[in-house]
């Protein structure tokens, strides 16, 4: 069995999406559904069972699970939204929840990998996996942060592949649900799709408008790498980041999207008062680390990604 947590949303359907494509349906999906329209990321999936994430976690409290069979967990059950202040909740989502589904992985030898994020570098310019590096900005950075910290001073003693994953800017289908959490690629097209005018914020951090510069990967590259890091038949251990080592503009965004839907109009608004000081003008992905897991497959250009982003929507009926 595989457990995919966080299941019903972005990167973990893609993840259940991934296995389905190999031929594996073996598959418990935990997640909250509370946000009802996440069952469009579900509907075209085949999967053995679904719980709760509150059942879920009384479970794994009561031993309830001790008995299954389990190949691995990829654990993608989070609160993601940067704005979220409530620290006590964050820290129950993101760390206690993270820790509980952990140290059960290791009972069972069962192979680990976990979203992490780039947001525990924060006020950082400087992208690699060392604690100089690393100054988040928001309590959800800092809760993924602490987390990566709490795993290292374990894994000397696990002999199975415990794997925090720092994604960077992931963007792809099935994120309908997120809201204004989902993907700059997934709003300007959604933006463009709607009216032909796409927005972004204005010059800042000594960019000109709309030229700040992210590391901007496809989920399906997210999931070829969760995929390859749970397979592995030595243990892997640490955080990774998960990028394409290259940032691009989010104007490079609006460009390919006017070649793919045809010509629209951009404009620039200021940024809301409060973000400014708290804003990643630029990332870029140190993937030497992740290399050195063995994993050689080349990352999807950012022109590659957005058109087969466009070509699923049109095939899901997202648009």
């Amino acid at each position: 069995m595989y457990i995919v947590t966080g299941g019903a949303g972005f990167i973990g359907a893609n993840i259940v999406a991934g296995l389905n494509q190999r031929g594996d349906t073996d598959i418990l999906v935990v997640d909250n559904m509370t946000k009802g329209e996440k069952f469009l990321n579900l509907r075209d999936l085949n999967y053995a069972d679904f719980m709760d994430k509150g059942e879920f976690r009384e479970n794994l409290k009561a031993g309830l699970l001790k008995n299954e069979k389990i190949e691995a967990i990829f654990h993608e059950g989070a609160c993601s939204d940067t704005m979220e202040y409530n620290g006590k909740y964050m820290m129950d989502n993101n760390f206690t929840y993270s820790k509980e589904l952990f140290h059960f992985a290791v009972d069972k030898k069962a192979a680990f990998v976990y979203a992490s994020s780039a947001a525990t570098y924060g006020d950082s310019t400087v992208f690699v996996e060392h604690p100089d590096n690393e100054k988040p900005l928001n309590v959800y950075g800092y809760s993924k942060l602490f987390f990566d910290q709490y795993v290292a001073r374990f894994l000397p003693e696990i002999d199975s592949t415990v794997a925090g994953l720092r994604y960077f800017n992931v963007y792809g289908p099935r994120e309908e649900h997120k809201g204004r959490m989902a993907s700059m690629v997934y709003q300007l097209h959604d933006q463009i799709r709607k009216n032909g005018t796409a927005q972004l914020f204005q010059g800042s951090g000594g960019y000109e408008d709309g030229a700040q510069r992210r590391d901007f990967i496809h989920v399906s590259d997210v999931v070829d790498v969760n995929l390859f890091l749970a397979e592995s038949k030595k243990p892997i251990h640490g955080s990774f980041n998960v990028g394409t080592g290259k940032s691009r503009s989010f104007n490079a965004i609006v460009k390919t999207l006017f070649n793919i839907l045809g010509q629209g109009t951009l404009t620039y608004r200021p940024m809301p008062e409060g973000l400014l000081e708290k804003y990643q003008n630029f990332t870029q992905a140190d993937i030497t680390n992740l290399r050195n897991t063995g994993y050689e497959k080349p990352f999807k250009s950012l022109e590659d990604g957005i058109a087969t982003f466009v070509a699923d929507q049109e095939r899901r009926g997202m648009v």
